[in-house]
C-alpha cells in the first residue's frame, strides 16, 4: 500500500468524524439554548453527506497533507440564529464553545481507545501499526481543529466567544469584523499554501496543540498500563 493511499485511508474518516461532530455540536447546543434553526434545517444529523463541503472537508485538507502543511478543513456551517437564543450573549459563547469542546472530548476518547488497543496487542504487526497510526491521527486532528477554531478571528468560534466577553460597546465594533472574516480566512489559506516554509499556522497553534496532544498521549499510556 502506497504512503499516499494509506494516508488517505486514515485521514478522510478521521477528518469527517471530527468536522461532522464539531458542527452537529453547535446545532445541539443552540437547540438546548432555545434556537431550533439547525433542527428545522435538518442539520442535527451525523450523516456526513449533510455536512461535508467538498472543498473544505476533502480538497483543502488533502492538499495540505500532500504538501506537508497543517491538516485542517471545514464543513458547511450549521445554521444558528443567535437572536433566537434564550440569552443571546451567553448562548453565543456556549454554542461557539460546543464545537471545540466536542473535538477535545473526541480527542480524549481517541486517547483512551489508543491506550486500550496498545495495551491489548501482544505482537506488533503492520495492521496494528495502521490502527495505532489512525488513532494518533484522530487525536491530532481533533486537538488541532479545536484550538484552530478558538482563534479570535472571524468567522472562527473563538471570535464569538471574544465577542460575548467584550463590553457591549466594544462587542458591537468587533462584530463588524465578520464582514472581513472570509477574506481573512482565504488570505490565511493562501499564505499557508504559498509560503509553507514560514509555518504560519504551526507557529501559532502548534505549541498548544503539541501540549494538549502530549496530555492525551500521557492518558493513553496510563490506560495501556492499567
Amino acid at each position: 500500500m502506497s504512503e499516499t493511499l494509506q494516508l488517505a485511508l486514515l485521514l478522510i474518516p478521521c477528518l469527517i468524524v471530527a468536522i461532522v461532530f464539531h458542527e452537529v455540536a453547535h446545532g445541539w447546543a443552540a437547540l438546548a439554548l432555545g434556537d431550533p434553526t439547525a433542527k428545522e434545517a435538518r442539520r442535527l444529523s451525523l450523516n456526513p453527506i449533510r455536512h461535508v463541503d467538498p472543498i473544505g472537508t476533502l480538497l483543502v485538507p488533502g492538499a495540505m497533507a500532500l504538501i506537508g502543511g497543517p491538516i485542517f478543513g471545514w464543513a458547511k456551517p450549521v445554521p444558528v440564529n443567535f437572536a433566537r437564543l434564550d440569552n443571546p450573549r451567553l448562548g453565543m459563547m456556549l454554542v461557539a464553545a460546543a464545537g471545540p469542546g466536542t473535538n477535545i472530548l473526541l480527542g480524549a476518547l481517541g486517547a483512551i481507545a489508543l491506550g486500550l488497543y496498545a495495551g491489548a496487542i501482544a505482537v506488533p504487526t503492520e495492521a496494528n501499526e495502521f490502527v495505532i497510526g489512525g488513532l494518533l491521527l484522530f487525536i491530532t486532528i481533533n486537538v488541532f481543529l479545536a484550538l484552530f477554531n478558538l482563534l479570535p478571528i472571524p468567522p472562527f468560534d473563538g471570535s464569538h466567544i471574544v465577542e460575548g466577553l467584550l463590553p457591549r460597546s466594544l462587542a458591537h465594533h468587533y462584530a463588524k469584523l465578520r464582514n472581513l472574516g472570509m477574506l481573512l480566512f482565504i488570505a490565511l489559506i493562501a499564505a499557508t499554501w504559498a509560503f509553507p516554509e514560514t509555518g504560519i499556522i504551526e507557529n501559532t497553534v502548534g505549541p498548544p496543540v503539541e501540549w494538549v496532544r502530549g496530555q492525551f498521549l500521557t492518558l493513553a499510556g496510563w490506560v495501556a498500563g492499567a
